[in-house]
């Protein structure tokens, strides 16, 4: 197995370290609903508790909110041991953020029913460390999609059997 392949998932834990410590010191130094300014008007620390999704969208899904990401989480974990050998190392960064910071409000969910957010820029919706690394892998992603999957696809042409055909026999080695 190729040294690099663990990178990945050493990634994901120091992703997920970093989450938790954040939130455990803006817990245990600020009290709920508390906001300090950083910057007047632009940015805060406020101290809430997300019981939804993005934007507290569906409140009051927690068993949802556990599962869900889980499952999609667990199946970019296998999906990386899986191509590890194949995939490009853009790919395997965007989801390895993705997966890291998943895995940071999953944690924060299914130990204390609620995500803890504090990242405040008066303007969107208050988010955390976790947030920041799945909108990272997001737009990561986006542009592998766009750049470098994209254009490897043009460069092969748009022979779609010939294609499935090449990646049935990679998925059997």
């Amino acid at each position: 197995m190729p040294r690099n392949f663990y990178m990945y998932y050493i990634l994901i834990a120091a992703i997920i370290i970093l989450d938790q410590i954040v939130k455990k010191v803006v817990t245990s130094f600020m009290a709920l609903g508390e906001s300090i300014p950083v910057l007047s008007q632009v940015f805060h620390i406020t101290y809430i508790r997300n019981q939804g999704a993005a934007f507290s969208l569906m409140e009051g899904f927690r068993g949802f909110l556990i599962l869900l990401p889980t499952v999609l989480i667990l199946a970019v974990l296998i999906y990386i041991f899986k191509k590890r050998k194949r995939a490009h190392p853009l790919l395997l960064t965007s989801l390895s953020f993705i997966a890291g910071g998943g895995l940071g409000n999953v944690i924060d969910r299914a130990v204390f029913g609620y995500v803890v957010d504090f990242l405040d820029f008066r303007v969107f919706p208050v988010f955390n460390v976790a947030d920041i690394f799945v909108c990272l892998g997001c737009g990561l992603l986006i542009i592998y999609i766009i750049f470098i999957d994209g254009k490897r696809e043009h460069g092969k042409g748009n022979d779609l059997q010939s294609k499935n055909r090449k990646e049935a026999a990679r998925d059997q080695n």
